[in-house]
């Protein structure tokens, strides 16, 4: 941590005041958000280097394969991004990897890096057991970090088992994608709450009874239906069932892509929901949670207007609420109600140790945060930083 207590040094010298007393200035900490997320990268780039060379990436005990092209010119906010999952599941390696060889050449885009993973294994559910989301937030991390993506650019498509893999990859790593694209897959037992702010579109052929995958795609695209006439801020869908079509569609589905790419992800969008599947997760869009408060079954719904947080709904045990100067005031104090009253308003200090902390945690340069307030009950607190 040499460079925190350097950066410190260099901040006292410039402000003449102590930074812990008073915090740091907006400017302050946009310049320190810069310097911390490059010395990250650097420190992830020799990790990045060796899955680029070798073309295998490894969680554990799992190893997956990737294969990659890259499209167009790289435009002046970043490349995109399309992660591709192939189908196949519940069969022999040879089966699969035949699957995944297929799955490289269904999906051209003008612009952006494909990658196309190999599944690390042959089960049924393959794409949603709970080591791929370790594997695709790497993948994600080290396209930003060596091709230059846009972390707001990064898509999730599949087809037949792989969609499988987006209906449950994409509600439980909703913040991680811009859009996502399901073809032919069979949702299972799918949150569409947390696709709140995801665009998400479903392909499916009207005779694809295997498994019910029709009538269920259907179901979960009356659910959204339903969801928006609640919330017309949120859930964002396309739907397109093709009649005539049983499990092939004949490439009708690739208008996903043109789709897709109409939309950017929102980091800090104005409203949250998040309920914790049975693969939890540490973290959706600026709420995160601590590893003893991330159990099945944990829902939050945090909304915010202007400097008002608005707690609607919250089982964790204890939820962090994360902040920057991008979606609210810091030079301004900050309310949080519950229930309609009022349990904490004061002005936030941003902090280096929240900055390099949510650095550390989020890694993505799109997610800096330098303020942090915790929900444990009905009681707000300041994090000890």
């Amino acid at each position: 941590m040499k460079h925190n207590i350097l950066w410190i040094g260099i901040l006292l010298i410039m402000t003449g005041t102590s930074v812990a007393q008073k915090g740091l200035s907006r400017k302050e900490a946009e310049a320190l958000s810069v310097k911390e997320w490059a010395l990250e990268k650097q420190r992830l780039l020799p990790s990045a280097q060796k899955v680029w060379a070798e073309g295998v990436i490894a969680f554990n005990k799992y190893t997956m394969p990737i294969a990659y092209r890259v499209f167009g010119e790289k435009p002046a906010d970043g490349r995109s991004l399309y992660i591709s999952l192939h189908g196949g599941g519940n069969a022999p390696a040879a089966v699969n990897h035949q699957q995944w060889e297929n799955q490289r050449t269904l999906y051209n885009i003008p612009e952006g890096l494909v990658i196309v993973p190999l599944a690390p294994t042959n089960t049924w559910n393959l794409w949603h057991e709970d080591h791929i989301d370790n594997l695709l937030d790497s993948l994600i991390r080290y396209g930003v970090i060596l091709e230059d993506v846009n972390p707001n650019k990064v898509y999730i498509l599949g087809y037949s088992a792989g969609g499988d893999g987006v209906f449950q990859l994409g509600p439980r790593m909703a913040d991680r994608w811009a859009a996502a694209s399901m073809m032919a897959g069979h949702p299972g037992d799918a949150n569409a709450l947390n696709l709140r702010n995801l665009p998400f579109s479903i392909y499916m052929g009207g005779r694809d009874t295997a498994y019910h995958r029709n009538t269920l795609a259907v179901s979960f695209n009356q659910k959204l239906d339903s969801l928006q006439r609640l919330d017309p801020k949120g859930f964002v869908h396309d739907f397109h069932l093709y009649a005539d079509k049983a499990h092939w569609m004949d490439r009708r589905d690739t208008i996903a892509i043109p789709w897709m790419s109409s939309f950017k992800r929102n980091p800090f969008p104005e409203r949250v929901i998040w309920v914790e599947d049975d693969r939890v997760q540490h973290r959706s869009y600026w709420l995160s949670a601590p590893a003893s408060a991330q159990i099945k079954g944990s829902a939050a719904d945090v909304s915010i207007k202007g400097n008002e947080i608005y707690i609607n709904k919250n089982t964790f045990s204890e939820l962090y609420l994360n902040l920057n100067d991008q979606f609210l005031d810091l030079d301004k104090p900050v309310s949080v109600r519950i229930g309609g009253r009022v349990v904490f308003r004061k002005k936030l200090k941003r902090s280096l140790a929240t900055i390099s902390s949510t650095i550390r945690e989020y890694q993505d340069p799109s997610m800096v945060f330098s303020a942090k307030l915790i929900l444990a009950g009905n009681q707000v607190r300041l994090a000890n930083f």
